[in-house]
């Protein structure tokens, strides 16, 4: 049975991730700082705050895993794009790769994200191995570092290290800022809701897909940045769209009142022939049924938060 330690495993991926790993011949233990994790069978979990190198370098020692997930990163919506957090995150994922490494560790994934690449030129959909990487933010600089420092080391030492580039997640547990919960729940409670124009085009993907996706790439043999997304262009205007027929009331839907974002592209969509070809892996959720089954999550979720505010 193989070990695999799971970083960031109470996280909006993150909790996925570790179900289905532990659906397999995996001994799942998982890094969170939360004082009550969800229980899962199969998953042990483990308290570490990964800015103490010294409980990293005991656990590592322990456990002494084959296998190795990192997800955890800062992910505070609004702030992440550009926070300082983000260079201490390089560093911190670094201190990890090298315990892990240390024990004898021999395959990993880490995230990445599609935000290394060039946003400034993009006619088509990106390309790991040909589209330019200019990040532009921070967020995007760092992970791009990582990558870099990480794939150099990890080749030097002889562990294989695949590298995760995520697109544009949406489902469960998502951040209630962020566009799909923030349209949801503003329907749900019956009040309106500013959006841009939406004519920007985007690469959505249901996180159980990306899950299914992180953990079929850890499973090959395939090494070096893959695209994790769908690989399906929509424009945002038509993801408000399925949610307001999903949900009704199309008039709390004020659209374009919301300026576009500086430096925003009109598209950004994901080449998946290697995830596709290469890793043998198609995402399962179509958009409608995806948004579907998040819209009926979080329906369950306010049914249940409303009542207790409301006591």
């Amino acid at each position: 049975m193989r070990h695999v330690l799971v970083s960031g495993a109470s996280g909006f991926i993150g909790l996925p991730v570790i179900a289905q790993l532990a659906c397999m011949d995996t001994e799942v233990h998982a890094l969170s700082t939360r004082a009550d994790p969800p229980e899962l069978p199969g998953v042990r979990w483990h308290r570490l705050d990964l800015r103490d190198p010294a409980a990293i370098d005991e656990l590592m020692s322990e456990l002494a895993p084959e296998r190795l997930v990192h997800l955890a990163w800062c992910t505070e919506h609004g702030r992440f794009w550009h926070g300082p957090e983000n260079v201490v995150w390089v560093e911190r994922s670094l201190q990890l790769l090298r315990a892990f490494v240390r024990c004898g560790g021999r395959r990993l994934v880490m995230l990445g994200t599609c935000a290394e690449y060039d946003w400034s030129a993009i006619d088509g959909p990106l390309v790991e191995a040909s589209s330019p990487l200019v990040p532009a933010t921070l967020y995007g600089v760092a992970k791009d570092a990582l990558r870099r420092v990480a794939g150099a080391y990890a080749e030097q030492q002889g562990v294989e290290l695949a590298w995760g580039r995520l697109f544009f997640l949406y489902g469960p547990r998502e951040a209630p800022g962020r566009l799909v919960p923030s349209v949801i729940r503003s329907l749900l409670a019956g009040e309106s809701i500013a959006t841009g124009r939406g004519a920007q085009v985007r690469d959505f993907m249901h996180v159980e897909d990306a899950a299914r996706a992180v953990v079929a790439l850890l499973n090959s043999s395939v090494v070096g940045a893959v695209n994790i997304a769908s690989g399906v262009g929509v424009a945002v205007e038509e993801v408000v769209d399925e949610i307001v027929r999903l949900i009704g009331h199309p008039e709390l839907v004020r659209r374009g009142a919301l300026p576009d974002r500086p430096g925003d592209p009109p598209l950004l969509l994901a080449d998946i022939a290697r995830l596709r070809d290469e890793i043998g892996y198609r995402p399962r959720w179509a958009l409608a049924g995806g948004l579907a089954a998040t819209v009926r999550w979080w329906e369950a979720r306010e049914r249940r938060v409303i009542p207790a505010a409301a006591l």
